[in-house]
């Protein structure tokens, strides 16, 4: 086993760079950092273009059997010295591996009533923890996957990789306009739900959340546009009894999940 013992090293610098959002666009990578994050990685089948570990950080038997598992089927799995390793890891007390994956690429075209019974919709959102947070609740409950309307964020930002908790690797991400979200949404006979704090009925009191559909939220900062509301066919709002008018984004989505899911199991 040769050992990386130089910063300077060419897939060392590489690493370092997929921090920067504009490198992972360029090279369609990202990292997944972590025992949990590469063990859904390889379990989910991502494209593992390589494995950087620490021999002596590296205490977990299960990681072990990750980097001996993907080296017999070719994947690259370089070796690295711990404080090179620390240098790149960005969690406290790193456990000693990490991937480089191949981004997944998924079509709004690619998605229809088959596939994608039910999921969430996003417009503009700001916060990529909140992304991730909210791929974690779509697996919790089991809905299809995530659409990422007339965004910037970057969904394989580190915060939104790691706050998924290994949910980015299972469920499809697909990003597109809003108007080209309406012409689908129209074409496969979407039921939309837009959230807004001016909704015209309480979620709770939705007896039926009909499928295939959609939970259409809105921007965080302006909620949804006259437009937007247009093609919903329910406007629903959470309950606000305190002094603030609304809830993070991340946690709004998922009471309106769990609402969905309960009816579902009614």
């Amino acid at each position: 086993m040769d050992l990386i013992t130089s910063r300077s090293n060419p897939k060392v610098k590489q690493v370092r760079a997929l921090r920067q959002r504009k490198t992972r666009q360029a090279l369609s990578l990202f990292l997944a950092e972590g025992i949990r994050h590469v063990g859904e990685a390889v379990e989910a089948g991502a494209e593992i273009e390589y494995i950087c570990y620490a021999p002596n950080l590296l205490t977990s038997e299960f990681a072990q059997s990750l980097i001996d598992e993907q080296s017999q089927r070719g994947v690259p799995c370089y070796a690295l010295a711990a404080d090179v390793f620390d240098s790149l890891a960005q969690k406290e007390n790193p456990q000693g591996i990490l991937a480089v994956v191949k981004q997944r690429e998924t079509t709004l075209a690619a998605l229809n009533p088959e596939n994608f019974s039910w999921g969430v919709a996003l417009v503009a959102p700001q916060d990529p923890g909140n992304l991730g947070t909210i791929l974690r609740t779509i697996d919790a409950v089991a809905a299809s996957g995530l659409i990422l309307l007339d965004s910037s964020v970057d969904p394989y930002h580190p915060n939104a990789v790691r706050a998924s908790m290994g949910a980015l690797f299972w469920y499809p991400i697909a990003s597109a306009s809003f108007e080209e979200f309406a012409r689908w949404a129209a074409q496969y006979g979407y039921h939309v739900y837009g959230t807004s704090a001016h909704g015209s009925r309480d979620y709770r009191a939705i007896t039926v959340y009909q499928r295939p559909r959609i939970l259409l939220m809105g921007s965080e900062r302006q909620g949804l546009t006259p437009e937007q509301s247009a093609i919903c066919q329910q406007l629903i709002c959470l309950p606000m009894l305190g002094k603030a008018t609304s809830l993070n984004l991340g946690v709004a989505t998922g009471i309106f999940l769990y609402a969905m899911l309960a009816q579902d199991q009614a």
